[in-house]
């Protein structure tokens, strides 16, 4: 699996204590969405963040580190821009605006258009929606180093 890692986990000292097997693919660009700080990093709609593809098979390891069994953050598949021999996808992890404490919002959430109603959205079904109609997807920089 190739996961875009704009956090913590850009750094091989704590990747390296969440995973027993991984490697940098390179340097890499998420469109679609872009960087918050809240108690840990997050992301928004909108915008661009820079950041590392990594590669591991070891998904349960980092959906335990991200929390999305309790829903803190939320790991969504994205179209991948790399060459020919890389995967499709990439996951992206999302973390809770309002659990961390990040200065974001979700369309179609409890304080936008749509608030009490049928059509206001959990956070997960916020941020799948929007990734699927914002186009987001990941761009592996060939030209970078890793």
């Amino acid at each position: 699996m190739d996961v875009f890692v704009y956090g913590t986990l850009t750094e091989p000292e704590r990747a390296a204590e969440v995973l027993d097997s991984y490697v940098y693919v390179g340097s890499a660009t998420l469109f679609g969405l872009h960087l918050v700080e809240g108690r840990y990093p997050t992301l928004a709609p909108g915008g661009e963040t820079g950041g590392r593809l990594l590669r591991t098979d070891e998904s349960a390891a980092l959906d335990a580190y991200e929390s999305v069994e309790t829903g803190l953050y939320r790991r969504v598949s994205v179209p991948l821009d790399a060459p020919e021999g890389h995967p499709d996808e990439a996951a992206v992890y999302v973390g809770d605006p309002d659990r961390l404490d990040a200065d974001a919002t979700w369309p179609g959430g409890a304080d936008g258009p749509g608030a009490g109603t049928a059509t206001d959205l959990g956070f997960a079904a916020r941020v799948d929606r929007y990734v699927d109609r914002a186009a987001v997807r990941v761009g592996l920089n060939t030209r970078d180093p890793v």
